[in-house]
């Protein structure tokens, strides 16, 4: 098929064979020294080489399953050692999370928590952080078109890095890559793709244009997922699921919900070490339950678009699709213990996703939602 070039934010280069383009679009960009950002599963399959070809770059490979500021700091020092002058994060989020933080750390002084938006980062960072070009493997995150990266700091804080400069310069969009994916992760980041359109949707923020995408999207990725989970080859699943998680990165301007909030601290819960996607799957029931009496216009919209009965239950739906494609019910079959409730609920109330929920939120509603989700 054609790689199409889509222009919106950054640049986007989506189709199959975008991911052997990296070498054009670095000499487009006048880039001559990047460091790769992966993971060590990446490079040993191969796909780390697949990408890069015969560029012969150094490797980082080192990022944990949620970044780590320690981890930013160790690749910052390859960066430096290498004399790069840009990024390829090749993997999925956190692989392209991670060198947004390298980026970061490469250009500003101080310590990463400094930079988050709960501590008034946003306006800490220039137009100075290293270009970064992302290759995402997987189908969820989006983080290739978005301006978060989400860090575990120094002092064990799950936090959001936000701006617009920490948008990938380039996004090549390659649904081959996303082939090798075993069930279980695609079900997985497929499901933070989906929730990722529902809460940018769903939140009060005025953006007419990115709602029709944030719709568009869910439409793709509600009516592919099962495919993309049964049919692991299929081209056609593979293709719309990744269009999907990239819409839905692309209204993130709107901001999120209650579901991220709450994913962020439990996803820094290191005994558990839980995906980001399984939680958010887990979590939207009982948000969509609770936003209904704030945004019931726009619940009405989702089911026409998604072709479900006048008054049908959101988040049952949910509840049956995710056992569809094999995701657990509840946070305590992820080993989770209702004994972080209290504090995971506090950690959400100071979340930078809260303000853009559609229901105003308190610490006792993110309890309740905790305790049914469990």
């Amino acid at each position: 098929m054609t790689v199409e070039t889509i222009q919106y934010l950054t640049t986007i280069r989506f189709g199959e064979g975008a991911s052997a383009l990296l070498a054009e679009e670095l000499a487009g960009l006048s880039l001559h020294r990047p460091l790769v950002i992966s993971d060590k599963p990446l490079v040993e399959i191969g796909l780390v080489e697949r990408v890069t070809g015969s560029l012969g770059v150094p490797v980082f490979d080192g990022t944990p399953s949620n970044p780590t500021e320690s981890a930013a700091e160790a690749a910052a020092e390859m960066y430096r050692e290498h004399g790069c002058d840009c990024l390829v994060a090749v993997g999925g989020g956190s692989p392209i999370d991670l060198a947004k933080a390298v980026a970061l750390r490469v250009t500003h002084e101080g310590p990463l928590a400094g930079y988050a938006a709960i501590e008034g980062g946003v306006a800490k960072i220039t137009d100075r952080c290293a270009p970064v070009i992302a290759v995402p493997t997987t189908a969820g995150t989006g983080s290739e078109v978005g301006r978060a990266a989400l860090l575990t700091v120094a002092d064990g804080r799950k936090l959001g890095i936000l701006s617009p400069y920490l948008i990938p310069v380039r996004a090549l969009c390659d649904p081959e890559l996303t082939h090798g994916l075993p069930p279980g992760l695609t079900a997985a980041t497929g499901m933070d793709a989906i929730t990722h359109c529902i809460e940018t949707f769903l939140s009060p923020k005025f953006n007419p244009v990115a709602d029709a995408i944030a719709v568009d999207g869910l439409v793709r990725g509600w009516g592919h997922i099962r495919t993309a989970v049964a049919q692991p080859g299929d081209r056609a699943a593979r293709r719309e699921m990744m269009m999907c998680s990239l819409q839905g990165a692309l209204t993130f301007q709107k901001g999120l919900g209650a579901v991220h909030s709450l994913s962020h601290p439990l996803g820094a819960v290191k005994s558990v070490n839980p995906h980001h996607g399984t939680l958010n799957a887990i979590l939207l029931p009982e948000v969509l339950r609770y936003n209904e009496e704030a945004a019931g216009e726009k619940y009405a919209r989702l089911r026409v678009a998604l072709g479900m009965a006048e008054g049908a239950d959101l988040g049952a739906e949910v509840q049956t699709l995710t056992a569809e494609i094999g995701l657990p019910a509840t946070l305590g079959e992820l080993g989770l213990q209702e004994g972080i409730i209290d504090g995971i609920a506090e950690a959400a109330m100071r979340d930078h996703s809260t303000p853009t929920n559609a229901r105003e939120m308190t610490g006792e509603a993110f309890r309740q939602i905790l305790v049914a989700s469990f």
